[in-house]
């Protein structure tokens, strides 16, 4: 019996020897639910936070939340549909975008896929959407301008190269309008614009496509669209991917104007997701780190300097406000982000002053460090007495008499408001801004009455560029202006007769 059960154990352990055991590390998960544009997945525990997962229909999506056992994923595309027990496959890398020169003048989706139906992208690099701010050793100065070409803002509000400037305001008062026309304005500087849409009407979108196409240069813009249409995933990334195709271009020291169009319908796609992520929701049941997700995004955008490039993205996120109540929870945290904001009132714009921007609410950070020379001379005290005038005016409204120098702060402040006014589309160039305000503080334009102001100052202001050439094109090109010059400037005006 003993010889028998030897004999068994030892055909047992010669079967034993015969077979090769391994331990095989599998990088498929399991979904275990899906629902609005969200999925659990089992079994990927080495995910990444951010890392492209995809899905055996052909979907993608990228990890937003862990958890001990299992991990959460927003969808960025739902074309094929995925169902409870489909196969989820990790692809080690954090979500990217592509960038290459090629986005020039390109309409393309939240991941960088064009969808204006041109020819495929080449010689593409791809991009993490996610990306830490340049440190303060990267960072320059912010001192070159940016020239918006709108009058009220270059001389009042001067915005810089590397600066991010908030456009603030309640719906249909203009804030795009202002953008857009910012971006049309770089058609003759060496600027790269990149227009964000996030969760905007497809109609909208391809107003603003169209209109820039008209006025400003298409080659020199890029379209990255996530509309209403669109996931909350798309939506979402979209600003994070924009900025980087941003940085593609910064990291070759290159300049670069970025519009966030809007962050506040940005705040919203990211309630939403977490909401259903089942996060603990905050004020306004938007979740706590809400401020985070927008300064982390804004901190991208900077003036390096020359060791590192030398290049710079400005931006301009817009946010809206509901009956001017700018002290609500999106608005404020992004007012403290920022270096600045333009407050556009619906009441200035209802009387028909355009671009509406409040002078008194709104205010430029960096200020005269972002402003030229020539500019500085004669826009020094423009806001401070187009405010007082503002604060005085309403006195004449009760027919309260006034001394003679309120009457004279009166007088002008009505010129400088009718100069100021501005049609879309229509930019100014820093010479003729600069030529404009010289016109305002020589007081040509006192005599003649308001309804004729604008005719009389265009005639001064056609006059003088045609009679001095050379020195519009010094200004231009130098951002300085002469004594010599000014005298012959100021002769000259004082002299046309309107």
């Amino acid at each position: 019996m003993e010889k028998e059960l030897t004999r068994f154990f030892e055909k047992i352990n010669e079967e034993v020897q015969k077979s090769r055991f391994s331990i095989g590390v599998s990088e498929e998960g399991k979904v275990l639910s899906v629902g609005d544009g969200i999925v659990q997945i089992a079994g990927l525990r080495d995910a990444k936070l951010y890392e492209l997962i995809e899905f055996e229909s052909g979907d993608e999506g990228i990890v937003f939340e862990l958890e001990v056992n299992s991990i959460w994923v927003v969808l960025l595309n739902m074309q094929n549909g995925i169902r409870a027990g489909d196969s989820a496959y990790k692809t080690e890398r954090i979500a990217s975008v592509n960038v290459g020169e090629g986005l020039l003048g390109r309409v393309v989706d939240a991941l960088g896929s064009p969808i204006d139906n041109g020819s495929k992208l080449e010689h593409k690099l791809p991009y993490p959407v996610e990306k830490e701010a340049p440190t303060l050793i990267q960072r320059d100065f912010v001192t070159q301008p940016l020239y918006t070409g709108i009058k009220v803002i270059d001389s009042m509000l001067p915005i810089g190269r590397g600066q991010r400037e908030l456009i603030i305001g309640d719906p249909s008062t203009g804030k795009t309008s202002i953008a857009v026309d910012t971006i049309i304005n770089q058609k003759t500087s060496d600027v790269i614009s990149i227009y964000v849409a996030i969760g905007q009407k497809k109609s909208h979108i391809l107003k603003i496509i169209e209109e820039i196409k008209t006025y400003g240069v298409l080659s020199k813009t890029i379209f990255v669209i996530a509309d209403a249409s669109n996931s909350v995933g798309l939506q979402y990334i979209a600003p994070y991917s924009a900025t980087a195709i941003a940085e593609y271009f910064l990291d070759r020291g290159k300049d670069v104007l970025i519009v966030y169009d809007d962050l506040t319908k940005h705040a919203d796609a990211y309630r939403s997701l977490s909401l259903l992520l089942k996060r603990p929701p905050g004020r306004e049941a938007y979740p706590g780190d809400i401020f985070f997700i927008h300064s982390r995004l804004l901190e991208r955008s900077a003036k390096l300097n020359q060791k590192y490039g030398g290049g710079s993205i400005t931006a301009l996120p817009i946010v809206e406000t509901q009956q001017g109540r700018i002290s609500s929870y999106i608005p404020t945290n992004l007012i403290s982000i920022t270096d600045g904001q333009i407050y556009l009132d619906p009441t200035l714009f209802n009387k028909g002053i355009r671009p509406a921007i409040d002078v008194g609410k709104s205010v430029s950070r960096i200020g005269g460090k972002a402003q030229v020379e020539a500019m500085k001379v004669v826009a020094e005290r423009l806001k401070i007495d187009y405010s007082r005038f503002i604060e005085v005016e309403v006195f004449t409204k009760f027919g309260a008499h006034v001394e003679e120098k309120t009457a004279k702060l009166i007088r002008r402040g009505e010129r400088l408001r009718e100069i100021l006014k501005q049609p879309r589309f229509y930019p100014f160039s820093v010479e003729e801004e600069v030529l404009s305000f010289m016109i305002l503080d020589l007081g040509v334009l006192d005599a003649l009455d308001v309804t004729s102001i604008e005719r009389g100052y265009k005639e001064i202001l056609n006059q003088t560029k045609h009679a001095f050439p050379e020195v519009m094109n010094r200004i231009n090109q130098e951002g300085r202006i002469g004594e010599k010059d000014m005298e012959r400037l100021k002769d000259f005006i004082t002299k046309v007769r309107i």
